[in-house]
């Protein structure tokens, strides 16, 4: 069958405590991708600033922007100058007192053409985002752009099979992952290599049961108290339908350009065909939070 390749850039950066500079820092680095022929970008989870969700701080609601506010703006114009598409995070301030974590995809032309809101929303200890981060609203969305269909979905989400199923479902070919994740300081010596595995084991995971490309895009370096706070662990990669890792950055500032063979879904669909023989007549009990006896 004939190949229909599409090249992604992964900006995978660290941050610092002035919004303008990171914003500044990530426009350069899809300048640097789009050089390298890279066609759609993904930034990291809320890359405009550090990792803000450690503490619970009404000031920080400061950082919120609306969908046209200025760092989607800045983002926008990065897009349309170097014709390529964007996947972008941002801490959306939908209303007074209403913020969400969203992807907005942002087309060569600088419009927008899609947008999604994150849907799990975590509660862990340095991962307080109930705090600020209404759920979203839109469900699981698939959106068309030049160069392929792209699913994105937000760090969290990226725990969930049903996410990821009811995302290729609607027809992605691409699931993009910006993501915020690493270590504890004072677990990574005993934990360390076994969080970062199941990390990559579940996007591997989702590729698979999907017949999906998986781009996971991590930050990197600590934030937070020199004696805890968390330690990013980088790594971003990209995964093709068959599981393989076809590229993987390191525990520092990287980009990646990586060429996907959109053709390989179908390939890889007809050897696995899990969407044919799914049982959708038997899976009602997904829709429990837990089944008891004889619940179904």
């Amino acid at each position: 069958m004939a190949k229909h390749t599409v090249k992604v850039g992964l900006i995978q950066m660290s941050t610092v405590d002035d919004k303008s500079k990171n914003v500044e820092k990530a426009l350069a680095r899809i300048g640097e991708v789009a050089s390298r022929g890279a066609q759609l970008v993904c930034l990291q989870e809320l890359f405009a600033s550090p990792y803000f969700c450690q503490a619970e701080d009404q000031e920080l609601f400061d950082l919120a922007e609306p969908l046209d506010g200025p760092t989607v703006r800045a983002v926008a114009a990065a897009a349309k100058q170097h014709s390529v598409t964007v996947v972008t995070s941002v801490f959306e301030k939908r209303a007074a007192g209403l913020y969400h974590n969203t992807a907005v995809i942002l087309g060569p032309d600088g419009g927008r053409l899609g947008v999604y809101r994150k849907m799990h929303i975590p509660d862990d200890p340095l991962y307080y985002e109930k705090f600020y981060f209404t759920p979203g609203d839109l469900g699981f969305v698939a959106v068309d752009t030049p160069q392929a269909k792209v699913g994105p979905l937000v760090c969290w989400d990226q725990w969930y099979p049903e996410a990821a199923r009811l995302t290729a479902l609607r027809g992605a070919e691409i699931l993009f992952y910006p993501t915020a994740i690493g270590w504890h300081p004072g677990e990574k010596a005993e934990y360390g290599d076994a969080q970062l595995a199941a990390w990559q084991t579940m996007q591997k995971s989702h590729a698979i049961a999907n017949g999906v490309f998986v781009c996971a895009v991590n930050r990197v370096g600590h934030e937070g108290a020199a004696d805890g706070g968390i330690e990013f662990w980088g790594h971003s990669f990209v995964v093709d339908p068959f599981g393989t890792v076809i590229a993987e950055a390191g525990q520092g500032e990287e980009t990646l350009v990586v060429e996907c063979d959109l053709s390989k879904q179908e390939e890889v669909r007809r050897g696995w065909p899990f969407l044919r023989d799914r049982r959708i007549d038997a899976y009602s009990g997904l829709m429990s939070r837990l089944l008891d006896g004889d619940d179904s």
